[in-house]
């Protein structure tokens, strides 16, 4: 069996930093991505605060999925986490931990590009243990109007969406669907930008919204629908649907494993990707933990966690923040 899949889990080589404003606040934000254990997958520090309050970026964590991703630890929050969570399993690093000076998570120019160049620089580093994956084994589905999100078993990861706002040439049906590598995510994934309707993103600023929404990190779509106000337009023909994509890589990060799936999410958004988590936990008869061994060309999965093993760890969770353990567990405004 071929599946490309990392067999063992990564980190980084050393400590990478950078600074951007929040999107939401608009305030200045530094973070620093640093290499940690193995299984200690990833975990959020607030560095402005003096106890430095760990919040593990796990599912369980979700307490908001308005406009973005927000986790806490049940006093301290970190909000907008999609894109750097999508870059850091983007990159394949399973372990990291993350110092940040501010609740927000730097939106930088409005995708997980400038994060990808940041790894990139931190370098990969192999680790002994072996990466546990959740593989899908029976299908599982949601719907939410005309939303709907579904994952069924595959020998992979793929994922395939739809978005559609309209009938012009700007806003028609969009379509995406790939396996995917790091390779493909750093090259067609990784650079698409979060979007707006410019009525909309005016509305949030008078709410006190998007105050660090610019044209430096927000695609505007004009008024008429039939183009953008950025003056380097779009980075790809269908750069809607990348994005969106890249908010499911970022979402489904929190599940704290990789995923053997393939995802088909029509209008789905950031509620709808926690609803499919949240649904994954509650159905442990849908999905086992597997490990992979090469033995020359061929990848061998071994299965290491069953239904009756969830049962069992549910039952004892762990104390140690951002251990890597069996999870506990739009865009019309902005993707």
């Amino acid at each position: 069996m071929f599946i490309n899949i990392k067999s063992h889990q990564h980190t980084l080589r050393r400590s990478v930093s950078c600074q951007g404003i929040g999107l939401h606040t608009g305030k200045k934000v530094k973070i620093t991505i640093n290499p940690a254990a193995e299984n200690k997958g990833i975990c959020f520090y607030r560095s402005d605060i003096a106890s430095k309050p760990a919040i593990p970026a796990r599912m369980e964590q979700i307490v908001d999925t308005t406009l973005a991703t927000t986790i806490s630890n049940g006093q301290e929050k970190i909000s907008t986490t999609e894109h750097l969570m999508a870059a850091l399993h983007g990159a394949g690093i399973d372990n990291a931990t993350i110092d940040i000076d501010a609740h927000e998570v730097p939106i930088m120019d409005g995708s997980a590009g400038p994060f990808i160049h940041l790894l990139q620089q931190g370098g990969l580093k192999k680790q002994r243990a072996l990466r546990k994956v959740l593989r899908i084994t029976k299908p599982i589905s949601l719907t939410d109007g005309d939303k709907s999100i579904r994952i069924e078993p595959y020998a992979g990861f793929k994922i395939s969406g739809t978005v559609k706002f309209g009938d012009n040439d700007l806003l028609k049906e969009q379509s995406y669907s790939a396996e995917l590598t790091s390779e493909r995510f750093i090259k067609e994934l990784a650079e698409a930008r979060t979007f707006g309707f410019i009525e909309q993103v005016e509305e949030l600023w008078r709410n006190g919204l998007a105050l660090g929404g610019s044209l430096n990190n927000v695609i505007a779509i004009h008024w008429d629908r039939q183009s953008v106000l950025n003056e380097e337009g779009l980075r790809f023909d269908d750069e809607f649907i990348r994005h969106k994509m890249l908010d499911l890589i970022g979402d489904l990060a929190l599940l704290g494993s990789p995923v053997l799936g393939h995802i088909v999410a029509n209008r789905s958004g950031h509620s709808l990707h926690h609803s499919l988590m949240q649904t994954i936990v509650d159905r442990p008869d849908c999905w086992e933990y597997v490990t992979f061994r090469k033995h020359g060309h061929v990848v061998e999965p071994m299965v290491v966690g069953t239904k009756a093993t969830w049962k069992n760890k549910k039952k004892k969770p762990s104390s140690l923040p951002g251990m890597l353990l069996p999870p506990l567990p739009q865009p019309l405004c902005m993707a």
